[in-house]
């Protein structure tokens, strides 16, 4: 009886512990992520922000990356894409730089 019970306790540990890392890994980006959300709503206090993406990651440098994120923003009528470029070193996750760029008219 007491190793049925030992070995359900073992069976439990493994299945908490394969839940807790799987909520861990968050993507990455997620950090520069809601630095260029926080960005936006900065730069554009009176704007509804519609849409987000990620566009991906290019490296530039060793250990150099910039991670682009699109968002899509309404002013009275009218939308517009802001892009966020967060420029930061992918191995000591330092933040080097951001890029607000807006692109009128889609």
């Amino acid at each position: 009886m007491k190793k049925v019970i030992v070995m359900l306790m073992g069976i439990f540990l493994i299945i908490q512990a394969g839940s807790i890392s799987a909520q861990a890994q968050k993507p990455d980006y997620e950090k520069y992520g809601k630095i260029a959300i926080t960005i936006v709503q900065a730069d554009y206090p009176e704007v509804e922000i519609t849409d987000y993406e990620y566009k991906g990651r290019k490296t530039v440098a060793k250990n150099l990356v910039e991670d682009d994120f699109r968002f899509l923003v309404e002013d009275k009528g009218q939308e517009f894409n802001v892009i966020v470029t967060v420029q930061h070193d992918w191995k000591n996750e330092k933040l080097l730089s951001l890029k607000v760029t807006e692109q009128k008219g889609k």
